[in-house]
């Protein structure tokens, strides 16, 4: 496998529409390989927890063994909710491996012009600091990048108003 930097025209081939197409189908596969993974920690935690013999009058730090052993099994199924979009990210990129660069390329890309365009921190008012989208992680295709554009254009148009109506 190479380690080099795709060419342009290798990067060119990958289209926007396609690598959205592919990034949104990542984006699926890594939601439905969080299912499984969530059950089976879930059923393996469980049934290895709840199988142990516990004794009232040895708590565990103080705690009523049983309940110990119930929170162990929710967080096993929360640790299995974490790991399970990580396992799906590692699956796709190892079947799709032989255009990953590409992919990555684009990604980077992607990444490099969400943070050029996007609102800049320091024009949220501290009493509504909420900004659209300041990662681009909704922008699904060509047109909702286009409507994060807009957006983006929008927030910043209306807080630059703000700031002029505060001064006067």
């Amino acid at each position: 496998m190479s380690t080099a930097t795709p060419s342009s025209a290798e990067a060119q081939s990958l289209t926007w529409p396609d690598f959205f197409r592919a990034r949104k189908a990542r984006r699926r596969f890594e939601l439905f390989t969080t299912i499984p993974a969530t059950l089976i920690a879930g059923i393996g935690g469980g049934t290895y927890f709840f199988s142990l013999e516990g004794d009232s009058n040895k708590p565990i730090m103080g705690i009523d063994p049983l309940y110990v052993y119930a929170i162990a099994g929710v967080g096993c199924t929360g640790l299995g909710y974490l790991l399970g979009p990580s396992i799906g990210s590692s699956m796709w990129r190892f079947m799709h491996r032989a255009r990953l660069q590409v992919l990555d390329a684009r990604e980077r890309e992607l990444h490099r012009r969400i943070v050029k365009y996007r609102v800049p921190p320091e024009l949220t008012p501290a009493n509504n600091p909420r900004l659209p989208d300041f990662y681009g992680e909704k922008i699904e295709s060509l047109q909702g990048y286009r409507k994060w554009l807009r957006e983006q254009s929008r927030y910043k148009q209306k807080m630059r108003w703000g700031d002029i109506e505060d001064d006067a």
